[in-house]
């Protein structure tokens, strides 16, 4: 369910295949790099982006619970990679499999993160998207919040546990 304020025009946008989206940020997620493709894809002028929140391009149906997920492994020093719908600056949207890494500093401390986005397999949307729908109905019919990306995340482990996949397996598996 779309937030206030945020327009969605239902359009989705794509790039090529052979295009890489990427960024970095600090380690509070604020951006401190995008390529030309990740403008274009989105819409933006570098000078939006800079220093602005990644989330600045959430789309508002993507379950909060898939990026938790991704935040308490990449701040874990760790790789991750999952799916994720983006919304670009006039409401459009657009699909990508992100690998989202941390650069770790010489003392060993995480100085930011680094994401590299490429467009997925449109069979494999055919199943993130019912399977997100699921997990953003769970996380609203727990009344939001912490409790919703709790209620979700359990519904993750529960499909996961079911398939007899951990998370990466299932992702990369697609």
């Amino acid at each position: 369910m779309p937030h206030a304020g945020v327009h969605l025009t239902g359009r989705e946008r794509s790039f090529s295949p052979d295009e890489i989206i990427v960024s970095k940020t600090d380690p509070q997620g604020r951006l401190t790099y995008v390529n030309d493709i990740f403008l274009e894809v989105a819409g933006y002028g570098e000078a939006e982006l800079i220093g602005k929140p990644h989330s600045i391009i959430r789309h508002p149906a993507m379950p909060r619970t898939i990026f938790r997920r991704l935040w308490e492994t990449v701040r874990a020093g760790q790789e991750i990679f999952a799916y994720v719908n983006n919304r670009a600056k006039n409401g459009d949207h657009y699909w990508v499999l992100a690998h989202v890494t941390p650069n770790m500093a010489p003392d060993g401390t995480i100085a930011g993160y680094h994401s590299n986005r490429r467009v997925p397999r449109r069979a494999v949307l055919g199943i993130i998207e019912p399977l997100y729908g699921r997990l953003a109905a769970a996380e609203r019919a727990a009344g939001g919040g912490e409790a919703g990306m709790t209620a979700a995340a359990l519904l993750l482990d529960g499909i996961l546990d079911k398939e007899g996949v951990g998370y990466d397996e299932f992702v990369l598996g697609l």
